[in-house]
Order: structure tokens, then C-alpha cells, then sequence
């Protein structure tokens, strides 16, 4: 049966082995590894089978332009291990996921990833709510509203934690 619990600090090679099986290029493994030693990790959890670290997400700060003073977390990476991909494993920790960054006072979570993917959560275009990002990612920026009383108005800039500047344009997240 398959667990999904915070990730703890003996998990830190398991879930680097996910993220570097899962993508082409350590990139993911490597941002993932930046975001935790900058403090921004602030959700992070993995998939556990059998006393096997299978998956892994994480959800970081995300801050705006102009500057506003809500909570909103950015999601990714997400990797689950080759092999257990379509047994829910990523559905599971999206889901858990979301719950906890709504647990934590967060008004929105948004992603940039694949539209047919993260739809099926609730996710939807940012553009939608007038959310742009620093990447001129629209079609793949995605936002999932959490909480109802407190968004960014139309047309703010949402910009992730520095250390996502470091990835290879075409990483995936």
C-alpha cells in the first residue's frame, strides 16, 4: 500500500533517485536539492511503498510584482519513479499536496506543467485569473485557487523562488 508522508532528512538520497530516474537530466533532482538547502521547500512530501521512496513533490513561496501579502506556493518538481506512473502515485501527492499548502494558509497554488495533466485537478489556466509569470509560460501556467477572500488582482506578476533561474530552459517540472 502506498503511504504519502512528509518528506524527514533521511529521505534526501531516495528522493533525489526519484527525480533522477524520472527526468532526463539531474536538472529536477538538482533544483529540488537548492530549493531545500535556500529554505524554501515548504511542502514536501513522498510516495512510500513497501519502505521505498517511489515519489516525491515539492511546493515552494512564491512572491508577486507589485508586492502583496498573501501566501501562494508554487508546485514542483514532481517525480514519481519509472515503473509505478499510472497507480495514482502522482494523483496522491498532488492531492495531499494541495491539502497541506491549504493547511498552511495558502490562497493558490500554481504550476508550470502540462494542461492535460494538472486539469484534471482543478487546475486552470492562470491567465484566466489576468496571472502572468516570468517565464511567458501562459499556455502551461496554471493556478489552483485554495482560498477565496484573498487573491493577486489581475495582471500581477508571479514570480518562483531564485533558484528555479537556474534551470535549463526545457526542464520539466
Amino acid at each position: 500500500m502506498i503511504s504519502i508522508r512528509p518528506e524527514q532528512a533521511q529521505d534526501v538520497a531516495a528522493v533525489r533517485h526519484v527525480h533522477v530516474t524520472a527526468f532526463p537530466t539531474a536538472a529536477e533532482a538538482d533544483l529540488v536539492e537548492r530549493l531545500r538547502a535556500g529554505g524554501k521547500s515548504e511542502v514536501s512530501l513522498v510516495a512510500e511503498l513497501e519502505g521505498r521512496i517511489i515519489g516525491h513533490i515539492v511546493f515552494s513561496l512564491v512572491t508577486f510584482h507589485p508586492p502583496l501579502d498573501i501566501i501562494a506556493y508554487g508546485l514542483g518538481p514532481m517525480a514519481v519513479v519509472p515503473g509505478h506512473e499510472r497507480h495514482a502515485v502522482g494523483r496522491r501527492l498532488v492531492q495531499n499536496g494541495l491539502a497541506e499548502s491549504h493547511a498552511r494558509g495558502a490562497c493558490m497554488v500554481v504550476v508550470l506543467g502540462d494542461f492535460g495533466y494538472y486539469s484534471r485537478f482543478g487546475f486552470e489556466r492562470a491567465s484566466r485569473h489576468g496571472l502572468r509569470n516570468e517565464y511567458g509560460a501562459e499556455e502551461s501556467f496554471m493556478a489552483f485557487m485554495l482560498e477565496a477572500r484573498a487573491h493577486p488582482p489581475p495582471s500581477t506578476l508571479v514570480k518562483y523562488a531564485s533558484e528555479f533561474a537556474a534551470l535549463p530552459r526545457g526542464a520539466q517540472l
